[in-house]
């Protein structure tokens, strides 16, 4: 079984960066991360792709971070990164990697898709 283990979650002012790392045992084909505010469902942030290690890593992000969130993974594929740029407060909310196998779950960032999960992260923004 897959494990995950979340860091590099805090508090930071509005504009401002943060970087999540999540470290994965195994070599799970999809990767992605995703979270939950308070009171809202869980959503899918950025998903990869790592199925055809001959291509470059395939990602997919929601719109709302798009252009200020980048998904990566380390060349040993055992860290899964979240770089977070230009943050708001609409930000704020509990940040979760998670592994799956299912492309449908990769190509539109759904969190029923992903079957491994880690404790989760806190990321607070202030404005």
């Amino acid at each position: 079984q897959v494990q995950l283990a979340e860091s590099g979650g805090g508090s930071v002012q509005a504009g401002g960066s943060l970087r999540l790392s999540c470290g994965v045992s195994g070599h799970p084909p999809y990767m992605g991360w995703f979270r939950q505010a308070p009171g809202k469902e869980r959503e899918g942030v950025a998903t990869i792709s790592t199925v055809d290690s001959s291509r470059s890593d395939m990602t997919r992000y929601a719109n709302s971070v798009k252009d200020r969130f980048t998904i990566s993974r380390d060349d040993a594929k055992t860290t899964l990164y979240l770089q977070m740029s230009r943050l708001t407060p609409e930000d704020t909310a509990m940040y979760y990697c998670a592994t799956g196998r299912s492309y449908v779950g990769w190509l539109l960032l759904g969190p029923a898709d992903f079957d491994s999960w880690g404790q989760g992260t806190q990321v607070t923004v202030s404005s």
